[in-house]
């Protein structure tokens, strides 16, 4: 769609002036092609390479990788959501792991949220605030467009980048790391 906001010269890498051809901004793509293609109940983890216009430093990277999930069901609540991403979270990062949900745009979800953790089983990190990532409610024009009726069904989706959850888990200072082929990283 011409008008995504992924498709703004200021976030996205085109390799020609006409924007004919696009490096992939985000993995949401494929939440759209499972809400067409797939029958309901739609329960999805899509992980992809994903390619940002961000000035590189040790938290930034124009290239990284990112996992959203989503699920559309009848029935489906903002409770449901904060219950399957605390306990994402505590599985990553410990049982002492506490999460708050703050108030985000994000264009397809509403309402929607930037997710923050904070924990005491991750040493250096502990007794901070983090941010993790974004989520929302499904927007009922989103299951609308697809065919969905939106007082039958809802959703939630949310999107992490695994770069980022790797470098807190594992107290990795620079995402760069990842990408120098430094065998005697690698092999950590």
């Amino acid at each position: 769609d011409e008008g995504h906001p992924s498709r703004e010269w200021t976030d996205t890498f085109y390799f020609k002036d006409d924007r004919s051809i696009l490096l992939r901004t985000q993995t949401s793509p494929m939440q759209i092609h499972a809400m067409e293609t797939r029958e309901l109940p739609i329960r999805i983890l899509a992980p992809g390479r994903v390619y940002r216009k961000d000035e590189v430093d040790a938290t930034h990277s124009p290239m990284f990788h990112q996992i959203e999930g989503m699920a559309i069901d009848k029935g489906i609540t903002m409770a449901d959501l904060k219950g399957t991403l605390n306990e994402v979270v505590r599985q990553l990062y410990g049982e002492h792991t506490v999460t708050r949900f703050r108030p985000h745009h994000f264009p397809f979800t509403e309402p929607s949220f930037e997710v923050d953790f904070m924990s005491s089983d991750i040493g250096r990190l502990s007794g901070k605030w983090i941010e993790i990532m974004g989520c929302g409610m499904v927007d009922p024009n989103v299951l609308e467009n697809v065919g969905l009726d939106p007082k039958t069904y809802s959703g939630y989706a949310f999107g992490l980048g695994v770069e980022r959850v790797a470098m807190l888990m594992h107290s990795i200072d620079d995402i760069r790391h990842f990408y120098t082929n430094d065998v005697r990283f690698l092999r950590q």
